[in-house]
Formats: structure tokens, C-alpha cells, sequence
């Protein structure tokens, strides 16, 4: 399988379950990841900002990526960050540690090379340095995380980062279509995949050339983007219609996101607990908060009946 191939479709950014102690809950994370599997995904992508990254331990996070990949056991293939370090010796000995793990590629965080004011020459510069400094074994990727502060890429860097022939992955959270549009464009013909966070660009960008998904609403129902990537060509009615209820039920990540996502996981019986270390547990979600979660998700319901989907073992909707 090519590069091309296997980095299309949908790819969650994995939650990190926490028990009562606010330790790794890893009977909770077993679970997670043969639901995702059992949705349809293309790959997990863990140990970034949804998995809490920057509130884990490297150790902790090494754990982790070992754990997401045992269990995933050759099902899907997974990448990972854990990219938190600021000095640029941190950052290889962090990296070079989570390309071991038999992750398929390491994914870089774009913030992490420049601070707000360094111009895009600074950044692309220590994006090749990293990149010289890891073994052309594993492959790379680049994530526009908004945690710390949110550094989008130039069309520039997306260039270097296609021609390269190291990238496979950028997970793009631009949420505007025409630099999606002009990114997919850069990418064509490379190993290079543009996977869109945003739900109400995604059957657009999917239209402009991007590879897929790689979202918060993949915590929710994941099989639900399985189908619009697999069927948005063959179907375009349906597909417009289900990106409609996608685009909206998305405004769930609002209410204090990752504690609702984990809640959800809660009623679904994946999760013991919502714990996060990320958010005061107790904190801003309410049960308003989680009644509109809960009907929102409910709804996606009628779009299965609408497409079809069969999806048993993966979707409970009895909530």
C-alpha cells in the first residue's frame, strides 16, 4: 500500500481515558481503539492535543503510542506526536524516542519550531533540522495544533514539506477552503495527504483533492465520516445531506471539549470515567451542556437509516 493509499479516510485524534486517580486508564483506551477500529477507520493518529499531549509525561506518552500500536496489532496503522519540548535538542531526543515505538509516521507540531513573532524562514529551518535528525525509516508529518498558539503553514512550507518525499500527513485545521484547496494542489503527486480537521470544509475539501479526515467529532461517531469519505462520489445526495448534520452536530465540540467527548464515551461504555487533566474535572460541563451533546448525536440516528449504515459493534444509540 502506497502512502497515497493509506493515509486516506479518517483518522480520530485519539482521547487518553483517565482513571480516579487521573492515571492512564488502559482498559478504557482497549476499548476506544477497537471502537474506532470497529467504525471503519483508516488509522488512529494518538499523543496529540485530544490525548492531552502536553499534560502527559514523555515516559507517559511512550507508554501510550506502545499501547495504541500493540492494540492496534496491524488493523490500522497509527501515527503520533508527543512533539511538547521547546529547545530543539528536547524536541529530538522526544521524537527519536516515538519513532521507535513502530509508529507508521511521527507527526511534528508547527508551533513547536517558532514563536508567534519568528518569521516562516525560522520555522522551515528547524522543521529540516528535526527532520535530518530521525531515521528515514518512519515518516513525518506536521500537525497545526492550536495549543499553545496556532501556527499555520505556508504554501511554502507545504511545498518543501510534498517535495521532501519525507512527509505523509499534514493534519490541516486552516478552516478555509481555498488553502485547503491550494495545499491539496501542492500535495498532488506526493506522499503527501492533506487531512482536514474542520467538518464543515471537509466535503469540500474532499471534492478539492484532500485525503480525509482527522477530527474531534471521529471521538463521536466516527463511522458517520467513514461514510462520507468512502461515499461522497458515488452518492453526492446523500453525502450533501449527511455534511450538513456533520457541519452542525460539530458546534458539540464547544461544550467543554474533551470533557464532553469523554462523557459520550461514558454512556457509550467505552470510558469509566470523564477525568481529564486538561480540564477541571466538574468543571464547565453541565447536564445542559450534556443534554445537547447527547440529542445532537442522537439525531445522527436518522442519517444512518438515510445512508444505510450498518454499523454493529461500533455505534451504540441508546443514549
Amino acid at each position: 500500500m502506497t502512502a497515497r493509499d493509506k493515509y486516506h479516510g479518517v483518522w480520530p485524534v485519539m482521547l487518553t481515558p483517565f482513571d480516579d486517580r487521573n492515571e492512564i486508564d488502559w482498559s478504557s483506551l482497549g476499548k476506544l481503539i477497537d471502537w474506532y477500529i470497529k467504525s471503519g477507520v483508516s488509522g488512529l493518529f494518538a499523543a496529540c492535543q485530544s490525548s492531552e499531549m502536553f499534560f502527559l509525561s514523555d515516559a507517559e506518552t511512550l507508554k501510550l503510542v506502545r499501547f495504541v500500536v500493540d492494540r492496534a496489532d496491524g488493523r490500522v496503522p497509527v501515527v503520533a506526536s508527543g512533539h511538547t519540548a521547546a529547545a530543539m535538542s528536547q524536541q529530538i531526543d522526544q521524537l527519536a524516542a516515538v519513532a521507535e515505538t513502530g509508529v507508521d509516521s511521527v507527526i511534528f507540531i508547527s508551533n513547536r519550531f517558532a514563536s508567534p513573532s519568528e518569521a516562516d524562514p525560522v520555522m522551515q529551518e528547524r522543521l529540516a533540522i528535526l527532520s535530518d535528525a530521525l531515521p528515514r525509516s518512519v515518516g513525518l508529518g506536521i500537525y497545526e495544533c492550536p495549543y499553545p498558539y496556532k501556527r499555520l503553514l505556508s504554501d511554502e512550507t507545504v511545498r518543501w514539506c510534498a517535495e521532501s518525499g519525507r512527509f505523509t500527513f499534514v493534519k490541516d485545521t486552516c478552516c478555509n477552503i481555498e488553502r485547503i484547496r491550494r495545499r491539496a494542489e501542492i500535495a498532488k503527486g506526493s506522499r503527501l495527504n492533506i487531512a482536514n480537521a474542520n467538518a464543515q470544509t471537509l466535503l469540500d475539501s474532499l471534492r478539492a483533492g484532500a485525503a480525509g479526515y482527522s477530527g474531534v467529532m471521529a471521538n463521536f461517531h466516527p463511522d458517520l465520516y467513514v461514510w462520507l469519505c468512502d461515499n461522497w462520489q458515488s452518492e453526492p445526495e446523500k453525502a450533501e445531506k449527511l455534511s450538513l448534520y456533520l457541519s452542525t452536530a460539530a458546534l458539540v465540540e464547544s461544550l467543554d471539549y474533551p470533557v464532553c467527548a469523554k462523557d459520550y464515551q461514558v454512556a457509550i461504555g467505552n470510558f469509566a470515567t470523564t477525568n481529564c487533566r486538561a480540564r477541571e474535572t466538574g468543571g464547565y460541563f453541565r447536564d445542559h451542556f450534556r443534554s445537547n451533546m447527547r440529542q445532537a448525536m442522537k439525531l445522527g440516528d436518522e442519517y444512518r437509516r438515510m445512508i444505510g449504515l450498518q454499523s454493529e459493534g461500533a455505534m451504540p444509540t441508546n443514549l
